[in-house]
């Protein structure tokens, strides 16, 4: 089988989930509002810069999942896909999505934001599989705390590596699609890398190397 890989923020979707969601707690009064806010605000920037500390970061968005009740998460994220995120879906995401699943290849999203955020918007999209940051789980609660390797950056391969393990692929016919230099070690990896709307570091490295520069919107 043949992996379409998709990055989902600011590929799929016109802005970035895990900041948006941070924005909605404070819009909901869930969190300090100028503290959360300008935190929130630090860490988004730090990923632009491809400077991002993952475990610090998640620490910190873990935080309100392990204080809330997961039927309130629930309700949350409900309100949050409908007022949020389908909103800034890019409007050829879907569309590239089913080309792939016309052809029979695999679809997967796999993205450094957590799970918690994340599998909705999968399974919006009908993406058949998620790849994603997981928070721990105890006692059925989140906690501040990654379980396993975070799926950002380089840990984004080692993450795929584990999952065609259990699932006997490889990265014959492999496309990915991201927005980011942070997909760099994971662009290199497959064997068809297309960069969509690309920041401007990979925007450079896509153009030297002849990959396929995309727009969704």
């Amino acid at each position: 089988m043949a992996l379409a890989l998709f990055d989902l923020d600011k590929t799929l979707l016109d802005g970035d989930s895990d900041f948006e969601w941070g924005q909605f707690l404070v819009s909901k009064k869930l969190v300090d509002e100028k503290e959360y806010a300008e935190a929130n605000k630090y860490f988004y920037e730090e990923y632009q810069r491809g400077t991002l500390d993952i475990h610090e970061f998640c620490a910190f968005s873990f935080e309100p999942l392990s204080k809330l009740d997961p039927s309130q998460l629930d309700e949350l994220h409900a309100e949050f896909m409908q007022t949020i995120i389908i909103p800034i879906i890019r409007s050829k995401s879907q569309a590239t999505i089913n080309e792939h699943h016309a052809a029979g290849d695999t679809s997967i999203m796999i993205t450094a934001t957590n799970s918690f955020i994340t599998q909705p918007i999968a399974n919006h999209f009908g993406i058949q599989h998620l790849i994603a940051t997981e928070p721990k789980i105890i006692d059925g609660k989140y906690t501040t705390e990654i379980a396993g390797t975070p799926c950002f950056q380089e840990g984004k391969v080692t993450r795929l590596n584990e999952w065609m393990d259990i699932h006997n692929a490889d990265f014959k016919g492999s496309t990915l699609y991201s927005d980011s230099m942070n997909d760099l070690p994971l662009l290199e990896a497959v064997e068809i890398p297309i960069a969509v709307q690309p920041d401007d570091t990979l925007r450079i490295i896509a153009e030297e190397r002849g990959w396929k520069i995309l727009s969704l919107q």
